[in-house]
């Protein structure tokens, strides 16, 4: 008998169980694959997330940050935060609909409490998270009052303030109060009497700590923070503040062309046009 000849020992049985297992396995592999591209399609839309402060731009966030979790671990371990309170920051998981494994933080929950040494940012080993992002012209310190992880935003339908029932809630809450957050007084147009206390966000000095959203008495939070890009509005090169000379500095690099009226200089005489009938 030729040595080269194998005999096939093996039953359909066996066979039958190895095409199975083999089956099952392509199953589980597609399966993982059409979760995990689920996951992807998720983190994709996800545009209300806020991040630590000192953080890059989203799309320069996303492409330095490797990740590695060293910003919550600072945030977990530092000993300014209240007692008995929550981490702040989270490592978004499969599910979170966020980018997974980046450090993230919901106000309502967790807000920032503003650690005047700003752990979670000093161990970003990539730039994502940079000192250089809060601190002072001419200084050397960070300054976390320099963070800018969003705004907050005020729902004036809700906000109970507005309804005139006495609140100062966010007002209290703020760590830059008088500054991020003020309080205007206003007519109250129900009762013609009374004055309403309203609370009023200054954009130029808003955190986006979040205290204000969490402290809000409201069942949802008639104040919210977002990403700023989100929260805030964009004025063009058209429409400068003639007052401010910094406003004036968007003017740099801007062409001639862009900044010429588009709309036809009118030809009338100043007096004939203060002077014309139905004027008043």
């Amino acid at each position: 008998m030729d040595s080269n000849i194998h005999m096939d020992n093996t039953t359909p049985t066996d066979r039958r169980s190895f095409l199975i297992k083999v089956l099952k396995g392509i199953g589980i592999t597609a399966f993982g694959g059409i979760i995990w591209g689920a996951y992807i399609n998720d983190t994709k839309a996800a545009p209300l997330i806020l991040r630590p402060p000192g953080s890059a731009p989203e799309n320069d966030f996303l492409a330095l940050c490797i990740r590695c979790g060293q910003c919550v671990e600072a945030c977990n371990n530092r000993s300014t935060k209240p007692r008995n309170a929550d981490v702040t920051l989270k490592l978004a998981k499969p599910g979170d609909q966020k980018p997974i494994g980046t450090p993230y933080f919901i106000p309502r929950e967790t807000p920032c409490y503003m650690c005047e040494d700003v752990p979670c940012v000093p161990p970003c080993p990539t730039g994502a998270l940079k000192k250089e992002r809060i601190i002072p012209k001419g200084s050397t310190k960070m300054d976390i009052n320099l963070s800018r992880m969003g705004l907050a935003v005020l729902d004036k339908e809700s906000c109970i303030a507005y309804w005139g029932i006495q609140c100062e809630a966010c007002y209290r809450a703020c760590p830059l109060i008088d500054k991020a957050i003020i309080q205007v007084h206003e007519r109250n147009p129900r009762t013609g009497k009374h004055a309403l206390l309203i609370p009023v966000v200054m954009s130029d000095q808003c955190t986006g700590c979040g205290l204000c959203e969490q402290a809000c008495v409201t069942k949802k939070a008639a104040i919210f923070v977002l990403p700023r890009e989100i929260a805030m509005g964009s004025v063009d090169t058209k429409y400068i503040k003639g007052w401010d000379r910094q406003d004036e500095k968007r003017l740099e690099n801007v062409p001639t062309d862009d900044m010429k009226s588009r709309i036809e200089k009118s030809r009338k005489n100043p007096r004939d046009y203060l002077n014309r009938e139905g004027f008043k």
